[in-house]
């Protein structure tokens, strides 16, 4: 089955429910994925959506009839998924969520067994038993149990404890505004808040799936709590996406700061620990979190957009730290993966070590604008448009790792196509804001005259980072 919303790709399968991701579809990956796992033991999650509890159990009668033993864990922010994946002997995993897609989306994550996503080559011979329907089919007799996974939020927030200096955050008495957009991540960001000694405000935080705003962690989508940051009185916002594997700030002015800078904030704040090594980084994501590192020393690598590439390379250099620019913080002494509540619990200890409030220690970051717009186009057309404009334009450097970006002294701008949605991401970044839009409007209007017929566009961001 194939169909224009119907989103393959290192990030895993997407749909739109009922259309593009059906019933039938999801029992067919489930037991794709439970026959290249060899009927291993698969640890299962879902985020709140309204439609994740039928999702998944679609793909638990797909991976139960491969011969796979399951452990549920019932509702789950997803890097809580990927560290028990990686704490338990089991084969695999597999995450119900969309993750920022609009409520009526929903997705499947695979992960391996030392909790990473699947990687290139892993990915192709997954959709390879997919497309050929060659699975495993257990007998009556050698089906598996279905078993319950409990306290795997107690486990993630001690291990991000761990890396904190937890009496000195408590001693600071911070009050926290929080905005979970009804997903997965209000629980165990509350747990780690109030084991801070924080006083948390939240909103949007009931785990119900009926999104307030739309999900992706923006600041045309995060008013709401720019706004309640300051009438509540809190030193501090923060923002999780569905599955709370992005975070993003907010200052106590109110001011949107954003995805950019929670990972350039956290980043900053990790390498205190370290006097060497390596960060990784993904091609869209913003200068400041470059010049932070290279500034303190250390040197940074860059990879494809999404989390699986940045994991590999993070593994590959034994890196110290990585992320992307979209608020997805990673830090290995947690696990290889992006995650919302390491990047809050990094952010409150460098207030309370710093004595300083989020806005100095934003200000003191260096500073460019990055202005971040999409199409809605579908991927192969995108990449066509992509491959068109690769001959026809004149920079300091082309980098094709990952759509098309173009690198000046001062200033670069990205076209890539969605991993996650049927657009082209179109980011641009340069001393001033007007600069970066000048960027955007150049290559939109390039597109413009390649393809004719242009979607309206579709402003992702409009902050500076």
């Amino acid at each position: 089955m194939q169909s224009s919303d119907l989103m393959i790709s290192v990030s895993g399968v997407r749909g739109i429910v009922g259309q593009s991701l059906t019933p039938e579809l999801l029992v067919r990956l489930g037991h794709a994925f439970g026959t290249y796992l060899h009927g291993g033991t698969v640890v299962v999650g879902r985020d709140t959506r309204v439609s994740g509890e039928m999702a998944k159990h679609a793909v638990l009668s797909g991976l139960l009839a491969s011969g796979c033993a399951i452990l549920d864990m019932g509702v789950c922010a997803t890097p809580t998924l990927t560290l028990m994946v990686e704490h338990k002997p089991v084969a695999g995993g597999v995450m119900v969520t969309a993750s920022h897609n609009p409520i009526e989306w929903n997705a499947l994550k695979f992960f391996r067994h030392d909790g990473m996503y699947l990687n290139g080559d892993e990915s192709r011979d997954l959709l390879n038993i997919y497309y050929s329907g060659q699975f495993n089919s257990a007998t009556w007799d050698q089906l598996k149990s279905v078993d319950r996974l409990e306290h795997a939020e107690v486990l993630h927030v001690e291990r991000v404890l761990s890396i904190l200096d937890r009496n000195l955050i408590r001693s600071k008495n911070f009050r926290v505004a929080l905005d979970c957009c009804n997903g997965a991540g209000g629980s165990i960001s509350k747990m780690l808040l109030a084991e801070l000694g924080c006083t948390i405000e939240a909103i949007n935080c009931k785990p119900d799936g009926l999104f307030p705003h739309k999900p992706e962690p923006l600041a045309v989508n995060l008013q709401q709590l720019c706004a309640f940051v300051k009438e509540s009185g809190a030193n501090i916002g923060f923002a999780a996406d569905p599955d709370a594997d992005r975070v993003v700030v907010v200052d106590e002015n109110g001011i949107f700061l954003g995805e950019e800078l929670a990972l350039a904030l956290s980043l900053k704040h990790a390498l205190r620990s370290y006097s060497s090594g390596k960060v990784v980084i993904n091609n869209s994501t913003s200068r400041t979190t470059e010049d932070v590192a290279v500034a303190a020393g250390f040197e940074v690598v860059r990879s494809p957009a999404g989390e699986a590439h940045v994991a590999e390379k993070m593994r590959e250099l034994n890196a110290i730290f990585g992320g992307e620019g979209n608020g997805g913080v990673m830090d290995p002494r947690i696990h290889h993966g992006r995650d919302a509540i390491v990047g809050m619990g990094l952010m409150l200890e460098s207030m309370a070590r710093s004595g300083e409030p989020i806005s100095a220690l934003a200000a003191a970051l260096p500073q460019y604008h990055i202005e971040k717009t999409k199409i809605e186009l579908p991927p192969a057309q995108s990449r066509a448009l992509i491959r068109q404009l690769r001959s026809s334009v004149k920079c300091d450097r082309v980098n094709i790792q990952d759509g098309l970006r173009l690198d000046w002294q001062d200033r670069w701008v990205q076209l890539r196509a969605s991993n996650t949605e049927p657009i082209m991401r179109i980011i641009a970044e340069a001393p001033s804001k007007a600069e970066a839009q000048s960027l955007i409007d150049e290559y939109i209007e390039r597109i413009r005259k390649l393809q004719g017929n242009v979607t309206d566009r579709k402003p992702l961001n409009h902050s500076a980072a």
